[in-house]
């Protein structure tokens, strides 16, 4: 009955990572999701076989999921990394009364 249940769990975490990335163009959120599944699936292994091989799979995927974790949290690494508009060649970012042009308007 476990690895029955371990490989439907499996599948359900495949299917809700992809469906979840699709549906909210979010592709940090359903790997998150597809590793709390697979998380779920292994300590379930572990649970029907308590033997090194659950132990070693299960542990396998919680220092994965540690480790996508973290590297998730931050920022994408380009990030900031923008480089500005460039401005036209006549535009100085000086209001018009200080380059010594004058209008008509007002007066």
């Amino acid at each position: 009955m476990t690895p029955v249940l371990v490989t439907a769990v499996t599948a359900l975490a495949l299917v809700t990572g992809v469906i979840t990335t699709l549906s909210t163009g979010a592709l940090r959120s359903g790997v998150r999701i597809l590793l709390d599944l697979l998380t779920a699936a292994g300590l379930l292994r572990l649970a029907g076989d308590p033997g090194w091989n659950g132990l070693a799979g299960a542990v396998a995927i919680i220092a994965l999921r540690q480790l996508l974790g973290v590297a998730l949290s931050g920022p994408p690494p380009w990030y900031g990394r923008q480089s500005r508009a460039r401005c036209a060649e006549d535009d100085h970012h000086l209001p018009l009364a200080a380059t010594g042009e004058t209008g008509k308007a007002g007066g």
